[in-house]
């Protein structure tokens, strides 16, 4: 590809503005099947496959044939997207090869959507008509692999604007005003730590972009990479030259395969085209850019150990200050924003620091992407306005709970974050507000849970994750994160004692307050919120020895209500031990001597015929069983 002057880009945009998905050229329908990691896993690679091969064999030469990234809605992929001119755009879900062969001839020959396959329209479904798309706008239409398609939806013009028509100091101020602030979950202004950068005197400088992403459930910034890589790449030509730097790293995971070979795609096709190496636009600005894979460690998420990283060392974290602002990697000013940050910059250089702050809170501008994982309905990927009521995003957007089970939390801030209650469902998402209810920001992972999650197990859960993954540099966060998971495994195996929630409180406080970095700092957020807001389920595993939610083996004893029993088999068939037995369509009944309590018959039952009664009720008689399920209750529940 030759050197592209921002004539090109103009040139460029201009060629394909007729529209985007159905370019010149007499196509008269777009078909995308939507190729993230999330699709790919489950078949979208064997739609495309059949996709191709049935419009080849039909001789569909108006047909065009593409794909892009991740659709948002990841528990319906795989999910393809018919355009065509004059028509409204229908996506396909829960897409195999069959279907899609069925589709192309009712489609695309016969004129006749196949309504039993697809969503409602757009228009009219909640989870995409309340989203606001900014970072995510190109991944869902745009091929991710295409230089071309991202110039036409103006990409690389904030680039070519801010190295040939502005300062440092302008770049700087822009991004200030917005008041945007960084998305990998401190929240610290992005304008101001670049300001502090640009005023270090220093001949090399770093800029940086984290994509390690090791939060449980969230896959917000792998999702960006993989659909949308040069929006990344743009935004870090314009950090470089606002703190001066000629040199970047993109620190990604390895894990993440898809997210390196597209970042390595676009970055080639970059210096192919003169949009990295010497002398950008002709400006006289130099940057050089490089992929560094790491290993999976989630302490490497933090700053300064993502830096020692880089430089080849173990990933620990080092004392602040002095901050990589002024000594960061190889002891030289650096500057580290995450994917969504840097994503972010191109779209407020390009439309200006008002239209970035037109949506969002005074304090919290702008947007979010937030990935919904867990119990949730509509698991995936959304974009929606700083400011808009977790409410809204679980109950409108995320559809509420599957199974049409009761909403009992949601984890908020990865492992390091916090439960928040159905109680505070009114809450904005906002950075200060989040903080309010004991949770954090976090870099957007939102993991719901319902009515059979058992709160203490969630804290035990989250803490395992943060013990494992503790680097061990600082006593309160290798020695108190592993007493603090030992006394939560204590209280769900039974051994919980008077006066551990005390004990753990006063742990949590002390390890905020000594830690090294803020991975430990945040490390007791599970543990505080849980028993903040769900103490009564603390305190029923330590006194009366029972997980209410039937998930702690040791505390539960399952029990058939033969009132609501229909006999249906279907717990007898799920019981792995051959401890429930009876005839169809009459009660059963569980032998408690064989009775493994492995909860498989709680799950398979849909008509709540199943009880949970405290560990004791295992050498009850049927007799006290059954009053003890209609009348038993437990301490503080």
């Amino acid at each position: 590809m030759q050197r592209l002057t921002i004539e090109d880009l103009k040139n460029i945009k201009e060629k394909h503005k007729a529209t985007f998905a159905l370019r010149e050229g007499g196509y008269r329908a777009k078909v995308t099947v939507h190729m993230g990691t999330c699709g790919i896993t489950v078949g979208a690679k064997d739609v495309m496959d059949a996709l191709i091969n049935e419009v080849k064999k039909n001789g569909l030469k108006d047909v065009t044939v593409g794909s892009a990234g991740c659709a948002g809605l990841c528990g319906r992929e795989p999910i393809v997207t018919i355009e065509e001119i004059g028509k409204e755009t229908i996506k396909y879900c829960d897409m195999n090869a069959e279907k899609m062969r069925k589709i192309v001839v009712a489609h695309l020959i016969e004129g006749k959507p196949v309504e039993d396959y697809a969503l409602p329209h757009q228009k009219d479904l909640p989870f995409y008509n309340l989203q606001e798309l900014r970072v995510l706008q190109n991944i869902w239409f745009m091929d991710p692999e295409s230089l071309e398609e991202y110039i036409a939806r103006d990409g690389y013009q904030a680039a070519a604007k801010a190295l040939t028509q502005m300062t440092q100091e302008e770049i700087i101020k822009v991004v200030k005003d917005s008041g945007l602030r960084g998305r990998g979950g401190a929240g610290f202004p992005t304008g101001l730590k670049w300001e502090f950068a640009s005023k270090v005197q220093s001949e090399v400088k770093f800029m940086l972009c984290n994509g390690d992403e090791g939060d449980p459930g969230a896959f917000m910034d792998r999702s960006v990479m993989e659909a949308d890589p040069h929006s990344v790449i743009g935004g870090m030509i314009i950090g470089a030259k606002a703190i001066g730097a000629h040199q970047g790293y993109i620190y990604v995971r390895a894990e993440y395969p898809l997210a390196v070979k597209r970042l390595q795609i676009a970055i080639k096709q970059c210096y192919e085209a003169g949009l990295l190496g010497k002398n950008i636009f002709d400006s006289g600005f130099d940057f050089d850019l490089e992929i560094y894979q790491g290993a999976g460690a989630f302490v490497c998420g933090e700053e300064t150990a993502l830096m020692r990283s880089i430089e080849g060392k173990r990933g620990m974290p080092r004392p602040r200050p002095p901050f990589p602002a002024h000594k960061g990697l190889r002891d030289k000013p650096s500057v580290l924003n995450n994917v969504e940050t840097l994503a972010q910059i191109p779209l407020i250089i390009l439309n200006g620091a008002e239209w970035y702050k037109s949506i969002g809170t005074e304090k919290s501008t702008g947007t979010k992407v937030f990935c919904l994982a867990g119990a949730i309905k509509n698991v995936g990927l959304i974009e929606v306005p700083m400011g808009i009521p977790l409410r809204t995003i679980v109950y409108d957007i995320g559809g509420g709970m599957r199974g049409k089970k009761k909403f009992k939390a949601v984890q908020m801030g990865g492992p390091s974050g916090g439960c928040i209650p159905e109680s505070l469902l009114g809450l904005p998402v906002t950075y200060e507000d989040i903080v309010k209810s004991g949770a954090i920001m976090g870099s957007g992972g939102m993991v719901f849970m319902d009515e059979d999650n058992c709160m203490v197990s969630v804290a035990k859960f989250f803490l395992g994750f943060t013990t494992d993954e503790s680097c061990g540099k600082c006593v309160p966060c290798r020695v108190g994160t592993r007493i603090l998971l030992d006394i939560l495994t204590d209280i769900c195996e039974g051994r919980g004692k008077e006066g551990d929630i005390e004990t753990l409180e006063d742990l949590c406080k002390d390890i905020i307050a000594a830690s090294l970095c803020g991975l430990g700092m945040t490390a007791p957020n599970p543990v505080l919120t849980t028993i903040r807001y769900f103490k009564d389920e603390y305190e029923a595993h330590i006194k009366d020895k029972w997980c209410v939610a039937g998930v702690c083996r040791d505390l539960c004893t399952f029990f058939i209500d033969e009132k609501l029993c229909k006999g249906c088999l279907a717990c007898l068939r799920a019981c792995p031990s051959k401890a429930i037995v009876g005839e169809k369509k009459k009660p059963h009944r569980i032998i408690q001597e064989l009775c493994v309590h492995c909860r498989s018959c709680y799950d398979s039952c849909k008509f709540k015929s199943i009880k949970v009664l405290p560990a004791a009720a295992r050498e009850a008689s049927e007799a006290e069983l059954l009053q003890l399920a209609g009348v038993a209750t437990p301490t503080g529940v």
